[in-house]
């Protein structure tokens, strides 16, 4: 009970402790297993090697549909206050490419008599961008802001972040891209956004055979909605998972992930848009694969929860 408050306490802080107005950065329904991507404070959170690669088809029918692909790398060093990491994105969305490259660095301060660590990252890279104009059709007849096409644009960016976790509970706060340029470098008003993503969640051992695992995450940038993305997981015999997700008025979904061994497990998700959009799409589909590598002795004695 108390890391079931803990999550919902957090999340109201997530929702309550900024009032701005979400879709640039690219959404995933197992959003929880791809921290690294918008948190760089997540780097080394593990004490492990960790590969982990999501591919995103959204809108499956839908012509011009986002398209998602992200691969990150983390680890602690032997000073293993430090975490290092490497995210990569590939993100295609109607007119729009994006390939992001980002290294990630965090510093944990440990509690004295206590399993819980407070880390702080930063992350620094570049976001290529390429806008074909030939995809967008005009109100206005040779609109000056879509004369040519974007080609290459590169803009270098950094971002931050926060990350509190112990053995049961997490919460983490961060700001990916920090920087708001924009995409042709001429017009102002074609910007990347700056996003404020929130997560919290947490592990509760309900018997000898299952767990439960609740976890919230909550995007926010100024121009558009709040993004509320809520999942819940049962753990049978840490080897299989199943859950639901519901993003707040866009998307309901499932997951379902099988742990093949204490280092190695498989993701596939479902979701659904419940906007009208979802007439002419099929549905949106995701994998996951996520490997732990271990160089202890002792090896990995029971799979990560996050």
């Amino acid at each position: 009970m108390k890391t079931i408050k803990l999550v919902i306490a957090g999340l109201l802080f997530l929702i309550c402790a900024n009032p701005i107005v979400a879709q640039q950065d690219p959404h995933f329904t197992q959003y929880f297993d791809n921290m690294l991507f918008v948190n760089p404070a997540y780097a080394g959170s593990n004490n492990m090697l960790n590969m982990t690669a999501l591919h995103r088809e959204q809108w499956v029918g839908f012509e011009g549909a986002p398209r998602s692909t992200t691969f990150s790398i983390h680890s602690p060093v032997s000073y293993e206050s430090v975490g290092l990491g490497l995210t990569a994105v590939n993100d295609m969305s109607g007119p729009v490419r994006q390939t992001m490259i980002y290294g990630d660095f965090s510093y944990s301060v440990k509690f004295k008599n206590s399993k819980s660590k407070l880390a702080f990252g930063i992350k620094a890279g570049l976001n290529t961008i390429n806008v074909s104009r030939s995809q967008v059709s005009t109100t206005v007849e040779n609109d000056p802001k879509l004369a040519q096409n974007i080609v290459n644009t590169i803009n270098p960016n950094f971002g931050f972040g926060v990350y509190y976790h112990n053995p049961k509970f997490f919460v983490g706060m961060s700001v990916p891209r920090f920087v708001e340029r924009s995409y042709d470098q001429l017009n102002p008003t074609n910007l990347e956004k700056r996003h404020l993503f929130g997560i919290v969640g947490g592990i509760i051992d309900l018997n000898a055979n299952w767990k439960f695992r609740p976890t919230a995450q909550v995007n926010m940038t100024v121009g558009a909605p709040v993004s509320i993305d809520l999942s819940a997981a049962g753990i049978f015999q840490d080897k299989f998972w199943v859950g639901a997700m519901y993003r707040w008025e866009s998307a309901a979904g499932a997951f379902f992930q099988f742990q093949l061994n204490p280092q190695f497990r498989v993701g596939l998700a479902s979701d659904f848009g419940v906007t009208r959009i979802n007439r002419a799409a099929v549905g949106t589909f995701e994998v996951m694969l996520s490997y732990d590598f271990s160089f202890k002795k002792d090896g990995i004695r029971s799979p990560r929860y996050f």
